[in-house]
């Protein structure tokens, strides 16, 4: 499945068709009305979501996403990777431009007064990335008065200066991806976010890079849909048990992220329970 790749600066200016499940939602309606959907996924996260030179998307949450929208009845010819950013999630859901969202989006109470969350399907864990010749920093406290990157959109550095009282010079750069460039380039002295999407880059660049492994908060990914469906949450959260139960989410949580040193979880996750 090729992917759609949709950048934050042109996204509220490209016209694109909706799917059948756009309109607002009813009661009854639901994304699992609908002739087909639009799922939203990262594409510049290796391991998670990225997008490769053949136009190909590759990634845990790409395999996730696949694996629950054929549970939900939408054969492969009719689902569509969309890419988003951090910062566009709960936009594109809430104007209906996506129907769903597996894009290492971390369930939070603000978020749910916009956004249904299935799942999670996944709890990772706050962690830092350094450059693999820092070793001054072995815990989230040594980053006071450092310069710190994190993804527009996410909550990563709050939790840390509002959570933990910690001062950094924070930047918030576009992606990820371009938290990792400036860490590279020594712009920054640490990006922070949750440690699938760290080890995913640390994996790909293993010399350059070392991740802190001294995790401090879990973040619960949630499967995003239209505030009020239930019916598409609870079929959702059967999907998940059911990919943990056959043994799909081990075998993808190891494809992706076996050689990192983390230790993954292959347990079903506690739900948080559909509205």
């Amino acid at each position: 499945m090729r992917l759609r790749h949709r950048s934050a600066a042109v996204a509220t200016a490209l016209a694109l068709g909706l799917s059948g499940c756009s309109e607002a939602l009813g009661e009854e309606t639901s994304v699992l009305d609908a002739e087909s959907i639009t799922v939203g996924v990262k594409y510049d996260q290796p391991g998670t979501g990225l997008l490769g030179p053949d136009g190909e998307l590759t990634g845990f949450d790409v395999d996730v996403a696949h694996y629950l929208t054929e549970r939900m009845g939408f054969s492969a010819d009719r689902v569509e990777l969309v890419g988003v950013t951090s910062a566009e999630r709960e936009d594109l859901l809430v104007s209906g431009e996506v129907d769903m969202v597996v894009a290492t989006y971390s369930i939070t109470q603000a978020r749910k007064t916009e956004v249904t969350f299935g799942g999670p399907y996944y709890v990772a864990q706050q962690d830092l990335l350094v450059r693999a010749e820092d070793t001054d920093i072995d815990d989230v406290r040594d980053l006071e008065g450092l310069r710190l990157c994190q993804g527009r959109g996410s909550n990563s550095a709050r939790r840390i200066t509002e959570g933990l009282g910690i001062r950094v010079e924070q930047t918030d750069a576009p992606s990820y991806g371009a938290c990792v460039d400036a860490l590279r380039e020594g712009e920054v002295d640490a990006m922070s976010t949750d440690n699938l999407i760290l080890a995913g880059f640390l994996a790909r660049e293993p010399d350059s890079f070392r991740l802190v492994n001294n995790p401090f908060t879990e973040e619960k990914y949630g499967v995003g849909l239209p505030h009020g469906d239930v019916r598409a949450c609870e079929t959702v959260n059967k999907a998940i048990t059911e990919m943990y139960q056959d043994g799909t989410a081990g075998r993808l949580l190891e494809r992706w992220f076996g050689d990192t040193g983390l230790d993954l979880v292959t347990s079903v996750p506690q739900f948080e329970g559909c509205p």
